[in-house]
Order: structure tokens, then C-alpha cells, then sequence
């Protein structure tokens, strides 16, 4: 494995269907032995997962990490609140933007980048109800295209 190959752990496909994504920022992530060795076996979720700043830190709360089985009492809290790493301008510069109207921050993927585990997180502006019914018109209208386009090739 190389130094900059990059390995899936986590994905948050809802996070695309839920807001319009402004900006992705690759953290660190501050993780136990055992928390490290369950993220290699790739048990991980980060669907009910979401970040809040809290006096200058940033934190990510209820992203899953199962115990891992040979870990016995070294074995951490799942759901425990784990601090994400960033450097100080970065947060400052996301903490302002989040204090504008409807600005979050979510999580998107989990993933190790060499061998560090790293989180990408993106700042997000939420979805209306109209703006989901639109993405998902677009989709069926993409897929009914490429179903004809195959008939018509084959």
C-alpha cells in the first residue's frame, strides 16, 4: 500500500441528498488502537453522524465505530464524541461561515490515506423538500435517457 493510496472505510450518501455541499475540508481524527484497528476491517458508519465547533474545536458526534473483537477492555465508547484535527484559521474561517443562516457542517467519507485514518467533511447549506424533488427528477430523467440510449445500441 502506498503512501498516498486511498482506501473507502465510510461513505454518506445522504449527506449528497440532504444539502448542497459548498466546500470539503480533509481532517484528522483523534482515535484509540482498537478504534483504528476496527476502521482497517472497515466498521464504520457515519449516517447519523454530524460536527459542531465547541470552543475552538471541532468535534464529531455519533459516527459509529464497532468494538473491535480481540480488544477486550481497550475497547472505547461506539458512539463516543471524537475531535476531529484542523488547523486553527480553517476552523475560524468555517465557525463564521456557519454562523450565517443555514449553514452546517456533515460529514462525507471516512477513509485511510496511506496509513492515516482521515474524514472528510464538507460545509453544507440544507435542502428544501422541493429542492429533493427536483434531484430526484433529474435522476429519473438520466436514467430513463441511458435505459433508450442502450436499446437503441443494441
Amino acid at each position: 500500500m502506498g503512501k498516498d493510496s486511498i482506501k473507502l472505510i465510510a461513505n454518506n450518501k445522504k449527506a449528497y441528498h440532504d444539502y448542497f455541499i459548498e466546500d470539503k475540508y480533509e481532517t484528522g481524527i483523534c482515535l484509540v488502537g482498537t478504534e483504528v484497528k476496527s476502521l482497517r476491517m472497515g466498521k464504520c458508519s457515519v449516517k447519523e453522524s454530524f460536527i459542531r465547533i465547541e470552543n475552538g474545536e471541532v468535534i464529531i458526534y455519533g459516527m459509529h465505530i464497532s468494538p473491535y473483537e480481540k480488544g477486550n477492555i481497550f475497547n472505547k465508547d461506539p458512539l463516543r464524541p471524537r475531535k476531529l484535527l484542523m488547523h486553527k484559521y480553517e476552523i475560524n474561517k468555517i465557525a463564521g461561515k456557519i454562523k450565517e443562516k443555514g449553514y452546517t457542517l456533515v460529514p462525507l467519507q471516512v477513509y485511510l490515506k496511506g496509513s492515516l485514518v482521515k474524514v472528510e467533511i464538507a460545509l453544507a447549506r440544507g435542502k428544501k423538500l422541493y429542492d429533493k424533488r427536483q434531484d430526484i427528477a433529474k435522476k429519473d430523467i438520466k436514467r430513463e435517457s441511458e435505459r433508450e440510449f442502450k436499446v437503441r445500441n443494441l
